[in-house]
C-alpha cells in the first residue's frame, strides 16, 4: 500500500489577474512551481487565467468582504496590484490588507508606482497609506516601485502612430520618463512572492534609459522605418480634467498628473532591477520591435502611409 502523500505547496492569491498586468504575474509564478489562485470578478475570464498558468479561480469582488474571505482561505501569500482608476483605493485596498491578515496570509506583495510620495498626483499618492497599513499588518511585505509601463503602448496603438506618423501625448514630449516592461516587474514580484531575498525590502523598477517623448518617437522611427513626429496634444475629454465647485474651479487629479509630467517628468534608476533580475531589464526598442511584429496592422499601416 502506498503512501499518502500531502500537497504541502503554498497557494498564491493575485488579485486580478484577468488584468492587464497581473495576468502576467501568474505565468512567471507556474514556471516556478506556484500553486496560483486567481481572483477574478466574472467567471467567463477563468478559462484564460487557467491557461496563463493559474492552478484554480476565485470569483469575487475586492470590494465584496465575504467574496475576499472565500478567495483567501488557505491562502499563504497575496499579489496585489490596485485596479486602475478604482473610486475609494486607500479604503479598498486597506480592506484587503485587513482581510489577508485575518486569514493567516503570511506575505504580502504589493506593486505600488514608483515614488508614491508625489502629492501632486493623487494615485502616486494614495499609495502611501497602503503600503503604511501593510507595514501594519505585521506580515512578510515587498513593495515594488515601478516606473511607467511599456505596456500603456499596446500594439493597436502603435498601428494608429504608424498610419498617422504621429506620437500625441498629453503632456510635454520635452520632458523625460524612465519606463519599464510589466514583464521584468511580473518576474520581481514572482522573486518576492516565492523566494526570501526581496522580504521586507522596497524596490525601484526602471529598465535603462530617460527618454523624452522625441526620443519616444525617434525609437518608434527606427523600428517602423518611417518619421515619426511627437506632438503634444489635448486631452480628448477636457471637461473631464477640472469640475467647478462653485467658487473656483478645481484641478482634477488627472490634470494634476499632466501638469506634474509637463514640468517634471518621472525619471527612476535601473539599478535594482538589474540586480534583482541578474540580467538587463528589457529594452523599449525590443517591446516596439516585438508589437511591429505583430499581425500585419502594424506593417500594413506603416506601409500605407510611408
Amino acid at each position: 500500500m502506498s503512501a499518502l502523500t500531502l500537497d504541502t505547496t503554498p497557494t498564491i492569491l493575485a488579485v486580478g489577474t484577468a488584468g492587464h498586468f497581473a495576468s502576467l504575474v501568474v505565468p512567471e509564478l507556474a514556471k516556478r512551481g506556484a500553486k496560483v489562485r486567481g481572483l477574478i470578478r466574472h467567471t467567463e475570464q477563468s478559462y484564460q487565467v487557467i491557461k496563463n498558468g493559474a492552478a484554480e479561480v476565485a470569483i469575487g469582488d475586492i470590494t465584496d468582504r465575504a467574496s475576499l474571505d472565500a478567495a483567501l482561505k488557505g491562502v499563504d501569500s497575496v499579489f496585489y496590484i490596485s485596479p486602475a482608476a478604482m473610486p475609494n483605493e486607500i479604503e479598498v485596498s486597506k480592506s484587503v490588507v485587513n482581510a489577508a491578515k485575518e486569514a493567516g496570509v503570511r506575505r504580502f506583495v504589493f506593486s505600488s508606482l514608483i515614488h508614491p510620495i508625489i502629492g501632486a498626483m493623487v494615485h502616486h499618492i494614495d499609495k502611501a497609506p497602503i503600503e503604511e497599513a501593510i507595514l501594519a499588518s505585521d506580515m512578510e511585505f515587498t513593495f515594488l516601485h515601478p516606473a511607467m509601463f511599456f505596456q500603456n503602448v499596446t500594439a493597436v496603438q502603435l498601428a494608429d502612430i504608424a498610419k498617422g506618423a504621429v506620437f500625441p501625448q498629453p503632456w510635454s514630449i520635452e520632458t523625460r520618463f524612465s519606463r519599464v516592461d510589466y514583464r521584468d516587474v511580473a518576474e520581481v514580484a514572482a522573486i518576492a512572492l516565492m523566494e526570501d531575498r526581496l522580504n521586507y525590502g522596497t524596490f525601484e523598477l526602471s529598465a535603462e534609459g530617460h527618454l523624452t517623448g522625441k526620443d519616444v518617437a525617434a525609437l518608434m522611427g527606427e523600428v517602423l522605418g518611417k518619421k515619426i513626429e511627437a506632438v503634444k496634444v489635448n486631452p480628448e475629454k477636457p471637461a473631464d480634467l477640472s469640475k467647478d465647485t462653485g467658487d473656483k474651479k478645481q484641478t482634477s487629479p488627472m490634470q494634476s498628473m499632466f501638469d506634474w509630467y509637463d514640468h517634471h517628468g518621472l525619471v527612476g534608476n535601473s539599478l535594482i532591477l538589474r540586480a534583482i533580475l541578474d540580467r538587463e531589464p528589457r529594452t523599449l526598442r525590443a517591446y516596439f520591435e516585438e508589437l511591429a511584429a505583430k499581425p500585419a496592422q502594424i506593417a500594413s499601416a506603416a506601409l500605407s502611409n510611408g
